[in-house]
């Protein structure tokens, strides 16, 4: 069987010293997730780039192997190029952790990243499982390591994210720390054929995540980016229809009839905040 990547270098011909790398689809170092290379093979790509100022990476990707991500992000951090993180679409699990190797990272306001603790299946008595578990929190820890270096965040706050599989809006990656840049939405397309979850053309499984966005059930449909913002409009614009119905409701009591002001509801924290609106970008 022919060998596959889930990677892809190439220097820019206009820009000698900028390279690119595409990281699409699932990253993988064993032949059983449907790939027959290894890091080994990424670092001599890699290296083939030469002495490059700027690497650029592209990222789509719903995850994959932790052993493989994290060997990428090592080679990644040491290699001497300024390092520029881009989202096309999602990057999500270990994926999330290899964006983390680069010194800038650009979201579209309709990307997404998600984080979560590492997960794996062991066969055995329960001494294996007790050394299996072990084995994960070592795993776990590596990771917090990769996103507190990256965010700067408390080590409990992102333990606690991870635990819920937590999945961000590129504005929620903005102010958690996962990304440094928001830009205009680009023409992410989603959509669901036979059962399956396609970003960009590129079938995701999300079978494997508990608390994974849930789309509208529009098989063999297109979610783009031109959708969602008639979603937010058509939102803007029933919201702008409910405050004026409020108003006209409030004059019809008249001076005679004053109606009771309600009270204001208590400022939510940032945490429900946060969730709200997390709500509302999966809900698109």
């Amino acid at each position: 069987m022919k060998a596959k990547k889930f990677w892809q270098f190439k220097a820019k011909q206009d820009e000698p010293t900028v390279g690119e790398l595409m990281l699409y689809g699932e990253i993988s170092s064993y032949s059983w997730w449907g790939d027959e290379v290894t890091p080994k093979q990424f670092k001599e790509d890699l290296d083939a780039l030469g002495d490059i100022a700027e690497l650029k990476v592209y990222i789509n990707s719903g995850g994959g192997d932790v052993f493989a991500g994290q060997a990428i992000r090592s080679m990644l951090k040491r290699h001497n190029s300024y390092k520029t993180g881009y989202v096309d679409g999602i990057a999500a699990s270990i994926a999330s952790v290899i964006l983390t190797a680069c010194d800038k990272v650009i979201m579209p306001a309709n990307a997404m990243q998600m984080i979560h603790k590492a997960w794996t299946f062991a066969i055995g008595n329960a001494d294996d499982m007790r050394k299996m578990a072990e084995d994960m929190d070592k795993i776990d820890e590596s990771i917090v390591a990769a996103y507190q270096e990256k965010t700067g965040m408390d080590k409990e706050q992102i333990i606690e994210l991870m635990k819920a599989e937590t999945w961000m809006t590129a504005e929620d990656a903005f102010i958690y720390g996962f990304a440094d840049e928001i830009e205009e939405q680009k023409q992410v397309a989603a959509s669901i054929k036979d059962g399956r979850f396609f970003v960009n053309n590129l079938e995701m499984d999300f079978t494997r995540y508990q608390n994974a966005p849930q789309f509208p059930a529009n098989e063999g449909k297109t979610l783009s980016a031109a959708n969602e913002t008639k979603i937010i409009q058509a939102r803007d614009l029933l919201d702008e229809v409910v405050n004026q119905n409020e108003k006209a409701q409030l004059a019809d009591k008249g001076p005679h009839n004053p109606k009771k002001a309600r009270a204001e509801p208590p400022e939510p924290d940032q945490v429900t905040i946060q969730k709200a609106k997390l709500k509302l970008g999966l809900a698109l």
